[in-house]
């Protein structure tokens, strides 16, 4: 939970604020069932058998440290090719549920950042250490 809540820190103190502002909790009580059931469908969605990803995903995961930007990624893979990046390496990996996106309600936000899933920190777990890319 104290993860949830940090990963959201702006929606967590706007649903304090309402509360205060309002004297009443609904808006706090709101945010944090949404948080709760947010981190049982994360524990929920961890597969028991690790579904293969492709070889380009795998790199991402491997160099995906705390919170990225895509530029940032581009840099680490060693990629110019932005159209390459996106269709081989960071949509396959949000689609596979392996990576997030620190902003999920806007996509395109230049804020945009990405980080591990618990999905790609279990896979991560599993690759033996001669099959990491």
């Amino acid at each position: 939970m104290e993860n949830l809540v940090y990963r959201h820190q702006k929606e967590y103190y706007r649903a304090i604020e309402a509360s205060t502002a309002a004297n009443d909790t609904p808006a706090f009580v709101s945010f944090m069932l949404k948080s709760i059931r947010e981190a049982l469908l994360e524990l929920d969605s961890t597969p028991e058998v690790t579904p293969e990803v492709t070889p380009e995903v795998k790199r991402l995961l491997m160099v995906l440290v705390g919170e990225m930007s895509k530029q940032d990624l581009l840099a680490k893979l060693e990629l110019r090719d932005e159209k390459n990046f996106r269709e081989k390496f960071l949509r396959p990996a949000l689609a596979s549920g392996c990576i997030k996106r620190t902003v999920p309600d806007k996509p395109n936000s230049r804020l945009q950042k990405y980080r591990l899933s618990s999905k790609g920190t279990n896979l991560l777990k599993t690759m033996p250490a001669s099959r990491k890319p």
